[in-house]
């Protein structure tokens, strides 16, 4: 995949029988994906424009272009949705896309390194830090929040942690 795309959102099945689809938007305002449509998929392959029909238990409910039957929608369940980040707006300096913390090195106060940045996942409550600690395959949770994340510094591609005891091996 480009690294120029962002994932705003999936298309998670069917709604009704007249071609509308279930989508879950990753954008901070649910209803903004609409906004930056066109939406690519990940291989560039199809492109959709989007009209937001309604809301659904865990998401929106929506009219795609190229999507006019309910069989046409469950086909496309699972694809995912991309924009050119060109096409996404600046955040202030205490945001970021996920994309731009996946991979940054982290180190704790002291200056020793923890890990990289696997992914970031949320789940409702916080956003989460997936560590891949250094010289293994095994990976630790970090709270994403303030007091555990002091600083990320994207143009150092570092960010340094003040993590809770007990979640790094080394802390226990």
């Amino acid at each position: 995949m480009s690294d120029d795309l962002l994932c705003v959102g999936t298309i998670a099945g069917a709604f009704g029988v007249r071609g509308e689809v279930r989508l879950k938007s990753f954008t901070s305002d649910p209803y903004a994906i609409a906004d930056l449509a066109p939406l690519v998929s990940e291989d560039r392959g199809q492109e959709f424009d989007v009209v937001i029909t309604g809301q659904t238990k865990n998401g929106l409910t929506a009219r795609m272009s190229g999507i006019v039957s309910k069989e046409e929608a469950d086909a496309k369940k699972g694809t995912q949705l991309f924009v050119p980040r060109s096409r996404l707006p600046d955040l202030p300096d205490d945001e970021y896309y996920y994309s731009d913390l996946e991979g940054l090195e982290v180190f704790d106060t002291g200056g020793a390194p923890l890990g990289h940045v696997k992914s970031v996942h949320n789940h409702g409550a916080s956003d989460l830090l997936e560590i891949k600690l250094p010289n293994s395959n095994a990976t630790v949770l970090l709270p994403f929040t303030n007091a555990a994340v002091p600083t990320v510094d994207l143009k150092l591609g570092r960010i340094v942690a003040d993590p809770p005891l007990g979640i790094f091996p080394e802390q226990e």
